[in-house]
């Protein structure tokens, strides 16, 4: 007999749970799943390393349990958060004004990274996406109308693959369990956040122009 394990999520037959935005899915559905596993081991009592072999002995195909988590009163004792720190190098052109980025690297602390694949990926969306606010993207109005003139991919600036230098993302180890078994923490916008800032910085670096609005364009240092 081999043990399997079957995940369900987003069915209208199951209990509700939180909306999944500012990465709360992991800290609070995940720490139901959890519970309800930690159950199954404790109705496996010493047989608990070996799934397979204790459904055997006891003439079963499954075991199933039920969990519940939800807040309990740590955000009023305590504060933790997420955090993030960002460095980029950017290149400019002096006589014409035009910025490279070939390298951008965040240093997050964001809790137990439960899935190291995804957080990357989180992580490198979010300076390709901090790029180009810092760079490209605005949105153009006319005011006679009320209308965005460049709501389109064709017009509305977004960074392309030439845009885009080396990205590292780095995961400060943390293990902070008074919110959550877990000890994760949210990851969402943590990895754009800092990301146009610090392009700015950098640009002030360079050139001792402070842009304070964004995007950053030739214009804007050349005037």
């Amino acid at each position: 007999m081999r043990s399997t394990c079957r995940f369900e999520l987003g069915d209208t037959d199951m209990p509700k749970a939180p909306v999944h935005g500012g990465s709360m899915t992991m800290a609070s559905v995940g720490c139901a799943v959890r519970a309800a596993c930690e159950t199954v081991r404790g109705e496996l009592g010493a047989d608990g390393a070996a799934y397979a072999e204790a459904l055997r002995r006891r003439r079963l195909d499954h075991i199933e349990a039920s969990a519940d988590a939800e807040p309990g009163d740590e955000s009023e004792r305590f504060s933790s958060y997420a955090f993030g720190a960002v460095f980029v190098e950017v290149r400019i052109d002096p006589d014409l004004g035009m910025i490279r980025v070939p390298r951008i690297i965040g240093a997050y602390d964001v809790g137990c990274v439960v899935n190291p694949k995804i957080a990357r990926s989180q992580c490198i969306g979010g300076m390709v996406g901090g790029l180009g606010m810092a760079l490209l993207e605005r949105a153009d109005w006319d005011a006679r109308f009320g209308r965005v003139m460049n709501g389109n991919l064709a017009e509305y600036l977004v960074p392309v693959h030439a845009d885009v230098g080396e990205l590292e993302a780095l995961f400060v180890p943390s293990d902070d369990r008074r919110f959550n078994p877990l000890g994760v923490k949210g990851l969402a916008e943590i990895a754009i956040c800092g990301v146009a800032p610090a392009i700015a910085n950098a640009v002030h670096h360079a050139t001792g122009r402070r842009v304070r609005e964004l995007p950053i364009t030739l214009e804007k240092l050349l005037a």
